[in-house]
């Protein structure tokens, strides 16, 4: 990040209460919300089902996942994912929509702990803990005092951010029980224990990743044009390689894959320079739509 970026960006490392997102509360909370339904409602924790700090967990996870509006309306995204009878996969039954919903967290920029591990942390620090992510928002903080950075708070969200992708299935914690939702993509590892347990995010070719979803992040960017570098495809903020730790040989089979269904799409190398290039660019909607049958 440059100093320039620093001093702009707009941070929040709280809200959540310390919950993770868990499997069932997006749906039930777009539910809730599609019935005209308030978080502010007394009946509100009857109705959903949860504590009353869990309520407001479940709307600051809408709005992070961008389900919901900043004023409790459902989005777009919201509504063509989760809209019963209508709604591409209501129920997370497909992979892909994990991954959307990963694609949502990063770029939304709504909770910033995401944004910042997987567009520039990670980048920096191959393995890292609670400590090392500490210390790194600690010198952004020194950079732009707007942060007014509080080390138990951001301390606590990298806590919940490990608990919203770790995939430890051979953990007995009974908290454990409650995965994270966004578990299943395996994206988070970890190596040692104890104290000198650490995580990493490795750039691979992701196999499990549907080349329908990194083409609607492609078109969802309105950064990117008709045609646009692999350099920048790989390494741009919000890129596909940021957001999904995609390397080079994965991110060009990705478009090898979307050549392959999608005659619009062109991948050309001239004079070195690798681009990909649209001749009548598809909407971004309309490549879910065909992925999901719609």
């Amino acid at each position: 990040m440059t100093l320039e970026q620093a001093l702009i960006t707009r941070y929040s490392f709280s809200g959540h209460d310390t919950f993770h997102c868990r499997q069932l509360w997006i749906k039930k909370g777009f539910d809730f919300v599609q019935e005209g339904k308030s978080f502010n409602d007394e009946d509100a924790v009857i109705k959903l089902g949860v504590g009353k700090n869990m309520v407001s967990s479940i709307r600051f996870w809408l709005k992070a996942f961008s389900i919901i509006d900043n004023k409790d309306i459902p989005t777009e995204f919201g509504k063509r994912l989760f809209d019963n009878g209508t709604g591409y996969d209501p129920f997370l039954e497909d992979e892909a929509s994990i991954w959307l919903l990963h694609y949502q967290l990063v770029k939304s920029g709504f909770s910033s702990i995401y944004s910042i591990v997987f567009n520039e942390f990670r980048k920096e620090k191959l393995f890292f803990d609670k400590d090392s992510f500490v210390n790194y928002i600690k010198r952004i903080g020194e950079i732009n005092p707007a942060l007014n950075f509080n080390e138990n708070t951001v301390g606590k969200d990298f806590d919940v951010f490990v608990n919203l992708y770790k995939n430890d299935t051979e953990s007995k914690d009974v908290e454990d029980s409650f995965s994270g939702i966004l578990s299943e993509i395996d994206l988070l590892k970890a190596t040692g224990k104890g104290v000198g347990k650490q995580f990493f995010i490795e750039n691979n070719e992701r196999d499990n990743l549907s080349e329908a979803v990194v083409l609607f992040s492609i078109l969802d960017n309105l950064n990117y044009g008709n045609s646009i570098s692999l350099n920048s495809l790989e390494f741009d903020f919000n890129s596909p390689g940021s957001i999904f730790a995609l390397n080079r040989s994965g991110l060009v089979n990705k478009i090898m894959e979307m050549i392959s269904v999608n005659k619009d799409i062109t991948f050309t190398d001239q004079a070195g320079i690798k681009e990909l290039q649209f001749k009548n660019k598809p909407s971004a909607y309309s490549v879910l739509d065909n992925y999901y049958g719609k």
